[in-house]
C-alpha cells in the first residue's frame, strides 16, 4: 500500500514538473516572439525613416535626379527634374525616350550601361528657352553584377553659359571702346610730334580732337566704375524724401546749353509738390542720362519733356519723352543692355559710352522700381520708370 502511495505521489510530482516545464517553454517562446515582433517593428521604422530621409534629400536637391529600372523605364524622379523638363502627368514605368523630352538621353542610357559611368556629358534641351544640361550617369549593379538600374543627375548650365558669354562680350566691348579713342589720341599725338605742331591752326584742331577723346575715355572709365559698383551692390542709396520737381529742374538747367545747340526745347512738367523716397543725386544721374540721350538722338528743333504722376498712393511714375526718330521694335528689348547701341556709328560720334541706359536701369531697380521704353519709329520715344512715393500726412 505504501508503495502504491509513493508511486502515485511520484507520478503527480512528475506531472506537475512537466506542466511547469511546458509553461516555462511557452513563456520563453512567447518572449522570443515578442522580441522578434519588436525587432521587426523597429527595423521597419528604421527602414521607413531611412527612406524618408533619402526622399527628403532627393526632393531638396536643385539638380534633377532620374532613376531607370533595368529595362530602361522610369522608376523614380525628383521634383527638380519635373521642373527642369516641365513634365506633366505620370511618367513612371514609361520608357525614358517617351517620358523625358531630351534628345540623346536614351542613347546616353545605353552607353552608360555598357561603360558603367559617364561624367560631364552636355546635352541641349530645345524649346522656347533652350537649355544646356550637364549629365552625370552611373549604372547600378547588384552583388551578382546584374544590372539593377541607371542613375542620372542633371545640372542646368544655362545660366553659367550665359554669364560666360556676357563676360566675354563685355571684355570685347570694353576693349573695343578703349581701343578707338586711344588709337586716335596716339595717332594725333604722333602727328603733332612729327612736325604738325609748327602749324598753329592744325595744332589747335588736333589738340581739340585729343581733348575730346580723352574726355570720352574719362566718361567711359567713370561709367564702368559706376556700373561695376551698382551691379556688385557697393553703392548704398541715400534714400530720403526728395522733391522730384527740383531734381528735374536741376537736370534741365544743367543741360539747357546743350539743348540750345540743337534748338531743342526742354520742359519740366513734374508736379511741384510731388515727393518720392529716393536718392536725389542718383535720380539726377538717371534723369541726366535720359534727357541727354533725348537731346542727342532727338530731332533738331524738337522737344524733350520730363514728367511724372502718382500711379497710386505708394508709386510714382516718371518719364522723359522726345519727338525724335524713335527706336526700332527689335532694339527695344535690348536698349538697356551694356554697350548696346541702336546706331553704333552715330552713338560714338555723339560721344556716348553705351552704358548710360544700363546705369539708369540699375539705379531705378536699386530704388525698387522698374524701367521701360515705349517708342514708334518717326514718332519719338518715351522712357518710363517707377519710384516709391512719400505719403504726405493729411493737413
Amino acid at each position: 500500500m505504501w508503495i502504491e502511495i509513493a508511486v502515485g505521489a511520484s507520478g503527480v510530482a512528475l506531472i506537475s514538473w512537466l506542466v511547469r516545464q511546458e509553461q516555462m517553454t511557452r513563456a520563453r517562446l512567447r518572449e522570443a516572439l515578442l522580441r522578434l515582433a519588436e525587432f521587426k517593428t523597429t527595423r521597419h521604422l528604421e527602414l521607413v525613416e531611412e527612406q524618408s530621409k533619402q526622399q527628403a534629400l532627393l526632393d531638396s536637391m536643385v539638380e534633377g535626379v532620374l532613376l531607370l529600372d533595368p529595362q530602361g523605364r522610369v522608376e523614380h524622379m525628383n521634383p527638380a527634374l519635373v521642373r527642369l523638363f516641365g513634365l506633366n502627368g505620370e511618367i513612371r514605368n514609361k520608357p525614358v525616350a517617351e517620358a523625358v523630352p531630351l534628345p540623346g538621353l536614351a542613347e546616353l542610357a545605353q552607353r552608360t550601361v555598357h561603360q558603367g559611368r559617364l561624367t560631364d556629358q552636355e546635352l541641349e534641351l530645345p524649346g522656347d528657352s533652350p537649355k544646356t544640361l550637364q549629365v552625370n550617369a552611373v549604372a547600378l549593379r547588384d552583388p551578382d553584377r546584374l544590372l539593377a538600374g541607371t542613375l542620372f543627375v542633371f545640372h542646368d548650365l544655362t545660366q553659367y553659359k550665359r554669364l560666360g558669354e556676357q563676360r566675354r562680350e563685355f571684355v570685347a566691348n570694353v576693349s573695343h571702346e578703349l581701343r578707338t579713342p586711344l588709337s586716335l589720341i596716339k595717332g594725333y599725338t604722333e602727328t603733332l610730334l612729327g612736325g604738325a605742331k609748327e602749324d598753329p591752326e592744325t595744332s589747335t584742331r588736333f589738340l581739340q580732337i585729343i581733348d575730346k577723346h580723352a574726355d570720352r575715355l574719362t566718361f567711359l572709365i567713370e561709367d564702368l566704375l559706376t556700373i561695376s559698383k551698382l551691379e556688385s551692390g557697393q553703392v548704398i542709396m541715400n534714400l530720403q524724401p526728395t522733391n522730384l520737381h527740383e531734381v528735374a529742374a536741376q537736370v534741365v538747367d544743367d543741360l539747357r546749353v546743350k539743348a540750345a545747340e540743337r534748338a531743342t526745347q526742354l520742359r519740366n512738367e513734374v508736379p511741384e509738390a510731388l515727393r518720392i523716397h529716393g536718392d536725389g543725386d542718383r535720380l539726377q544721374q538717371v534723369l541726366s542720362n535720359l534727357v541727354d540721350n533725348a537731346i542727342k538722338y532727338g530731332r533738331p528743333g524738337g522737344r524733350v519733356v520730363v514728367g511724372a504722376r502718382s500711379l497710386h498712393e505708394d508709386i510714382v511714375e516718371a518719364w522723359v519723352a522726345d519727338d525724335g526718330v524713335g527706336i526700332p521694335a527689335e532694339a527695344r528689348d535690348r536698349i538697356f543692355e551694356r554697350f548696346y547701341r541702336v546706331d553704333k556709328g552715330r552713338s560714338r560720334e555723339q560721344g556716348g559710352t553705351g552704358l548710360g541706359l544700363s546705369i539708369v536701369k540699375h539705379i531705378v531697380q536699386a530704388h525698387g522700381g522698374d524701367v521701360r521704353v515705349e517708342s514708334e519709329p518717326g514718332r519719338g520715344s518715351c522712357f518710363y520708370f517707377t519710384l516709391p512715393r512719400v505719403n504726405e500726412p493729411p493737413e
